[in-house]
């Protein structure tokens, strides 16, 4: 059954755009696209700044090509996760609802795991290491997620749990869940995640400019950051999703990647390599018995 009871007067509120579309002339502009598009124009725009700046990166021409076959494994890789987690939120029929990328439905883990493996593989076709590409990228990539969530907001959807708070979500009757048919403002998780990226992001190109971390502990670093902001997400959200126990399936795989994400930094950053130099080290030490100099037994001088 619904909920009838109904929060206090909300005073003040983020309102939600009408339409998620508009027409230019014969066309339909869908605003979930557009802010696709803008995010990925973000996530270039910021790695080609860092990667060509970078004197093991590569120049424009080349990232531009890794873009676009990267920009599309990650399209693919976005709408198949979604499409095999969330079956049955594909629009009918479903052989037609599986392409229909701007009504939403792009699962983030998809996009980045086959988007990133498409790219590193051309980026080191070309000769050029995928690992200092993947640190050029992590602060763009953050960004982009951000941008992107704005297609949510056109959309009335992936909303939080309702709020009377000054900066609670309009939603339309027709976009809210059943059991919160009477809720008129909701916790906007599309801006919170664009305010918590755009931090981290920050944080990322700081942290890379006075710490030297070894490639690709960047983009581990970048992997942990998104995933720790989305699990809280995740506790937030109200849109259909399956249900692992007490959680979302993806704030399950939020604390599986995490912890993967983490595992990989700590070794690769804090720990590679240290027992290979300590025992350099401890080779080059003389023996404290030893003789200040060795002198061969056929030079010894026979004394006088």
């Amino acid at each position: 059954p619904a909920r009838t009871g109904r929060m206090p007067p909300v005073i003040a509120s983020i309102p939600s755009p009408s339409s998620g579309f508009f027409e230019v002339g014969p066309l339909d502009i869908h605003m979930y696209g557009l802010m696709l598009l803008l995010a990925i124009a973000v996530c270039i725009v910021v790695t080609g700044l860092r990667w060509t700046r970078n004197p093991e990166g590569g120049d424009w021409d080349l990232l531009l090509r890794i873009a676009v076959w990267g920009v599309a494994a990650g399209i693919v890789g976005a709408r198949a996760y979604h499409v095999i987690t969330s079956w049955s939120e594909v629009p009918d029929p479903k052989w037609q609802g599986v392409f229909m990328v701007w009504k939403g439905g792009l699962g983030v883990w998809g996009g980045i795991l086959l988007g990133t493996l498409v790219g590193a593989y051309i980026c080191k076709r070309a000769g050029k290491s995928p690992f200092v590409l993947m640190d050029a990228a992590a602060p763009g990539l953050m960004l982009a997620h951000g941008v992107g969530r704005f297609g949510n907001w056109w959309n009335q959807e992936l909303f939080g749990e309702p709020t009377d708070r000054p900066w609670g979500l309009e939603i339309d009757p027709e976009n809210r869940p059943f059991e919160y048919a009477t809720a008129e403002t909701f916790h906007p998780t599309f801006l919170y995640e664009f305010l918590y990226v755009t931090a981290a992001a920050i944080l990322l190109l700081v942290l890379d400019r006075f710490i030297r971390f070894r490639p690709p502990a960047l983009f581990a670093l970048y992997v942990m950051l998104y995933t720790f902001g989305r699990f809280f997400e995740e506790l937030l959200r109200i849109d259909p999703s399956h249900e692992l126990g007490p959680l979302r399936l993806n704030a399950w795989v939020s604390i599986v990647v995490f912890v993967l994400a983490t595992a990989f930094f700590v070794y690769w950053q804090l720990l590679r390599g240290r027992p290979r130099r300590l025992r350099r080290e401890r080779g080059r030490e003389a023996p404290k018995d030893a003789p200040a100099m060795a002198i061969p037994k056929g030079r010894v001088r026979p004394p006088r």
